[in-house]
């Protein structure tokens, strides 16, 4: 589909079943962020994986501002037609929120570890401003694998770092390297409106926020941020994993997702 501002946002489908829409992290795309997972929800759901403008087969745009990022999501769900079921990974999770917010096309949500980084701490806004400054350093010296690996060690821990490396994640997403400084660098000039209270208690959909057990306090503090603000929203914690669940524990997250998209809490 063509956005009004002209970007074609792309998108692989996958399986039969009911529509179900996986939005991307910050540093990859819809496929190399979703595609482990998607393996396992192909029999029981048809899975869109459309990426960021400038990412996948998503042409590219100046404006990546978050709200652009929403208005994106919210035109690729409406363009489906009929209802979908919702959920996306670290900065997907907040698009997620916002699209809910503005469509009555979402029926259920289920975003995994949100990233409100107005939440940070100072001691967090020290970790991120040096991973930051890494990944540029290292960008600007032409290794963007490097650089991928190093913005990770941010929102990873030591081990899942390790396992992006020998799965591939950081080599594939390191030609994004680029589209992720600029998306931070308009994240920080313009703000994220998902931070914002009247955003999420305008989310009408049952949501239920996926929280890994052993993720890092400011995913925690976005998954309760998001369940203090949107009506009858709840978190549900998955035991043995962190924020790279998708790519170290794909078929555990499938399992929740599944779960809940299936409940009597997430209509089928």
């Amino acid at each position: 589909m063509t956005t009004d501002d002209g970007v074609t946002v792309g998108a692989t489908v996958h399986g039969q079943g009911p529509p179900l829409v996986l939005l991307q992290g910050a540093v990859g795309d819809g496929d190399i962020d979703w595609n482990r997972v998607v393996e396992h929800l192909t029999g029981r759901f048809t899975c869109h994986l459309p990426s960021m403008r400038g990412r996948g087969l998503s042409s590219d745009h100046p404006d990546l501002s978050v709200r652009r990022q929403i208005d994106d999501s919210v035109t690729y769900i409406e363009s489906i037609g009929e209802p979908v079921r919702l959920t996306g990974w670290s900065g997907g999770a907040t698009h997620a929120l916002g699209a809910a917010a503005h469509s009555d096309a979402v029926t259920s949500l289920a975003p995994f570890e949100p990233g409100v980084l107005g939440l940070a701490n100072p001691e967090e806004q020290a970790v991120i401003g040096n991973a930051l400054t890494r990944t540029g350093e290292l960008a600007a010296e032409g290794d963007l694998t490097a650089a991928a690996r190093a913005f990770l060690g941010f929102p990873f821990n030591d081990e899942e770092v390790a396992v992006a490396d020998d799965i591939g994640y950081c080599e594939a997403a390191g030609r994004y390297v680029p589209k992720l400084l600029d998306l931070l660098r308009q994240v920080k000039e313009y703000g994220d409106p998902t931070a914002d209270p009247a955003l999420l208690g305008a989310i009408s959909a049952p949501v239920t926020v996926l929280l890994g057990s052993d993720t890092k306090r400011l995913f925690t503090a976005g998954a309760r941020h998001v369940a203090d603000h949107v009506p009858d929203a709840r978190v549900q914690e998955i035991p043995g994993v962190g924020h790279a669940a998708p790519l170290t524990h794909p078929e555990t997250l499938a399992a929740a997702l599944a779960e809940l998209f299936t409940s009597e809490h997430h209509p089928a």
